[in-house]
């Protein structure tokens, strides 16, 4: 790898842990304004402090974060389907690397649907984003995105997925927790980091994801709505950085958890 892209992986993964809790608020653009990220930058800015990249789209990035801030950002450059559509692997690139390096982003993202009607157009697009990122030094991270067939997400699945994604050239893989997750992470031979998925049931179900995902091998988590739906969300990404960056057990974060919704407070329901 060239300097510059080293740097930025650096920026997102901490040397210090080897490890990322990296930010999702990039479900806007399929899915429009989402409950509790319906004013982005409400949900997006006292979590900033927290996460140490935050993966989002150029029109939230412009509109509702702050240049002057020091995190380093993930830049959603495919889409082209919304929700109301079965098929949402009908995909494209939507943003320029000319655009991303103007942004100074960290990185940037984009879906491959393994499987799905559209699987050849998806890893031809993170084939050529590939070859331009190492043109310019941008890391590219692949999502192995399984549209509304969340069936898919099992070890012989998603480590097709990731190894393939990898076999393209992806340098870092955002892909599912699933039973026997350290398959997928030893048939992968780039940095795998861990989505939310939708919200799960209680603060212990996605603490746990957490910790099994760090346990079995993952270089991080990319959550969403798990955070930022949370009733304390600053106090719910507190917690998953103590698990991702100091091994903490799911008690021990539980424990950080309930400390910080005291100090927190519970956040007024969306409008």
């Amino acid at each position: 790898m060239d300097w510059g892209l080293r740097n930025r992986m650096a920026r997102m993964i901490k040397p210090a842990s080897g490890h990322t809790v990296m930010l999702a608020v990039d479900h806007g653009y399929f899915m429009g304004p989402t409950r509790q990220l319906e004013k982005p930058r409400e949900t997006i800015t006292p979590l900033l402090p927290y996460c140490d990249a935050l993966a989002l789209t150029r029109g939230v990035l412009r509109a509702s974060v702050d240049p002057s801030v020091d995190v380093p950002m993930v830049l959603r450059v495919s889409g082209g389907a919304s929700v109301l559509k079965d098929d949402l692997s009908h995909e494209a690139i939507t943003t320029t690397m000319e655009e991303a390096l103007r942004l100074n982003v960290a990185a940037v993202a984009l879906s491959v649907f393994v499987g799905s009607p559209h699987e050849h157009e998806s890893l031809v697009n993170l084939s050529k984003l590939v070859d331009e990122g190492e043109r310019y030094g941008m890391p590219v991270l692949a999502i192995t995105a399984v549209g509304k067939e969340l069936e898919k997400r099992d070890a012989r699945y998603l480590s097709l997925a990731c190894r393939i994604s990898a076999e393209l050239g992806a340098h870092m893989v955002k892909t599912y927790y699933c039973d026997g997750f350290e398959k997928v992470v030893e048939s992968c031979p780039v940095p795998i980091v861990v989505a939310g998925g939708p919200r799960l049931d209680t603060d212990r179900d996605a603490l746990e994801l957490v910790h099994g995902a760090i346990e079995r091998g993952a270089t991080g988590v990319d959550m969403g709505r798990n955070i930022w739906q949370s009733e304390h969300p600053v106090a719910k990404i507190r917690a998953v950085r103590s698990i991702v960056h100091d091994r903490a057990t799911v008690q021990e974060a539980l424990a950080l958890f309930e400390e910080g919704k005291r100090t927190e407070g519970k956040r007024p329901p969306a409008a």
